[in-house]
């Protein structure tokens, strides 16, 4: 056992909360699932371990402070790992109410509860996008000494946030530390994220949208690879200090959706351009070095093998995907992809 026994992991019903909880279901933590299982949250993502005998789940909203409380108070976690958050950088920019109050009142919520009962360790997962656009400025990766210059409403509440769980670590010396990761693919992952989104409408021959010249560059790292990571940060990280992780799997968007049609067999015609989003960043990426020489992470799967076990999980799981694509969501991708000038 590390020097933890019992996590409390909210949001551990969306991708990246899942998909921790998965890995760590087997080691020796008592793991505490909270989650307000918004559209992008499924408990069925979590389904085959929900009988565990060190797995609990409340359904809850971080921002609903009795309820936060009660939890933290029943369960006692050593550790909050804050996944929980609002995170489609398109919904922001229809509406950002519900990112400004989960993303930045949620995770003072949080907080609160954390410091009245002396939680050992707050993780706040948080993302490379708080930089901005790396093609303004004259280095080669973010680093976490770059300044914040959030482009999108989603950036600047997760980029608030982190000022705020930092505050917290120099006023009430809490034991803080910030995650800030490039892209994650991998299962489980909700359709209206790019790979995904590219997978299901390749295997149903549709078009498949690519803002403005598709030339978007991010680095793409496997969802297992970001959450060894995060553990290894909550295990031998430093309060207060800051870890990017990335892959260095730079690509931009149509060698990557490329990539994917060609391991599906499928012609690139699919692809349809449509007009740039607001604000479209055009690249990021994390200097890795950082966190390799801090705490010894770095990736381990190669892009192509986690690309195609991620199409193999979707393709084999068909029924999750068209449960995801239907109702609320339908109605949201029309009105933000359909409609859209080519």
């Amino acid at each position: 056992m590390g020097k933890y026994s019992t996590i409390m992991i909210t949001g551990g019903a969306g991708f990246i909360g899942s998909n921790f909880i998965r890995n760590i279901i087997d080691r020796d933590y008592e793991i505490i699932n909270y989650d307000k299982l918004t559209y992008a949250g499924n408990l069925s993502n979590l389904k085959d371990i929900e009988g565990r005998k060190n797995y609990r789940f409340i359904k809850a909203d971080i921002c609903d402070p009795i309820m936060v409380k009660k939890a933290v108070n029943t369960y006692k976690p050593d550790v909050i790992i804050n996944f929980a958050a609002e995170t489609h950088v398109d919904r922001s920019i229809i509406g950002s109410t519900d990112f400004i109050v989960t993303n930045i009142n949620g995770t003072r919520v949080l907080l609160d509860a954390a410091m009245e009962f002396q939680v050992k360790r707050f993780i706040q997962i948080s993302t490379d996008e708080v930089y901005g656009d790396l093609s303004d400025l004259n280095i080669r990766k973010f680093t976490v000494n770059t300044p914040l210059k959030p482009s999108s409403p989603y950036s600047a509440t997760k980029a608030s946030a982190d000022m705020l769980a930092l505050s917290y670590r120099r006023t009430y010396d809490m034991p803080v530390i910030i995650t800030r990761c490039s892209n994650n693919y991998g299962p489980y992952q909700f359709p209206e994220k790019l790979i995904p989104l590219v997978i299901y409408k390749a295997l149903r021959n549709e078009s498949i949208p690519v803002y403005g010249d598709g030339k978007h560059i991010r680095d793409w790292i496997y969802v297992d690879d970001h959450n060894e990571a995060v553990l290894q940060v909550m295990e031998n990280g430093i309060d207060g200090h800051v870890y990017n992780i990335g892959a260095n799997n730079e690509m931009n968007n149509i060698e990557l959706i490329e990539y994917i049609l060609g391991i599906m067999n499928r012609d690139e015609s699919l692809m349809e351009f449509i007009a740039d989003r607001r604000g479209h960043d055009r690249h990021y990426a994390v200097d890795i070095e950082e966190i390799k020489e801090a705490i010894g992470f770095s990736a381990s799967m190669s892009f192509d093998r986690g690309i195609r076990q991620t199409i193999e999980w979707y393709m084999n799981n068909l029924q999750w995907m068209e449960q995801c694509m239907s109702g609320e969501y339908m109605a949201y991708y029309e009105k933000n992809y359909s409609l859209k000038d080519k």
